[in-house]
């Protein structure tokens, strides 16, 4: 059986590739669990410092997958929890993974294939690329998914696209910010690949933990507590051997020994 996903490794580089392009790279239980895994172990591998994300065929990822939905159409409430507790697991592990992120975005992502997008730190599509939350017109909502795309496009926004279900090109994307950059389908790799460049040169737990540090202030209420959280967090920078070495090769007028 041909794997849903494809984990590739080029260096520091982590490739991971949904693999059912024949349904546009839909969703079911099994690419859920294999996604979730895969970006598990990456967490871990000290020898991964970026992780992009793609799709194999013409699409990023359609959402879910029409055989599963209607095998989930006709379970119990409790099994339809369990199996959204699966797909929140994957979203949220993404969304936390102590690893940067890219999205590559060369086709269309429709339903969860916009959460993936959304909980990746740097997103990059193509013109041609189109997007939609269209769980309405199945009497359903992006729920699961909607904390991420809440955070990436906004709540006046998420209001709209998520009532209407209406599709929306990459300009649009790009202009709420779901997607950073939007370029054209033959340069894609070469700015991928910029942004890959440019996350190397950074401190490799410095990147990590830049994610950590953008949710920690934006979850902040108590002024104080985060003033104090933010000199803990830089005076440990400042400290660790990391850091260390960042101004050492700064002052010195050399690379740190991370890009060598």
């Amino acid at each position: 059986m041909t794997s849903p996903l494809l984990n590739l490794r080029e260096g520091p580089v982590a490739r991971l590739r949904l693999n059912r392009p024949l349904v546009h790279n839909a969703f079911d239980a099994m690419l859920i669990a294999a996604l979730t895994g895969a970006l598990d172990s990456l967490a871990r591998d000290d020898g991964v410092r970026v992780v992009v994300l793609e799709g194999e065929g013409a699409s990023f990822s359609a959402g879910a997958d029409l055989h599963w939905m209607r095998d989930m159409a006709a379970a119990s409430e409790a099994e339809n929890r369990d199996d959204s507790l699966a797909l929140a697991r994957l979203m949220r592990t993404l969304n936390e993974l102590p690893k940067p992120t890219i999205a590559k975005v060369h086709g269309a992502a429709f339903g969860g294939g916009v959460g993936l997008v959304a909980c990746c730190d740097i997103a990059i599509g193509v013109p041609e690329a189109k997007f939609g939350l269209t769980e309405s017109r199945l009497g359903l909502l992006p729920a699961v998914i909607s904390p991420y795309v809440i955070e990436a496009i906004g709540a006046r926004q998420a209001r709209r696209w998520f009532a209407t279900a209406e599709v929306f090109d990459a300009d649009q994307a790009r202009a709420m910010g779901l997607l950073h950059d939007v370029v054209n389908a033959t340069t894609l790799d070469t700015a991928v690949q910029r942004q890959i460049d440019l996350l190397l040169k950074a401190g490799p737990l410095a990147s990590a933990q830049a994610k950590a540090l953008v949710r920690q202030v934006a979850s902040h209420s108590d002024g104080a507590r985060h003033d104090a959280d933010n000199a803990s967090l830089i005076a440990r920078l400042r400290v660790s051997p990391e850091g260390q070495e960042g101004l050492s090769a700064f002052l010195d007028k050399r690379k740190p020994g991370w890009c060598e």
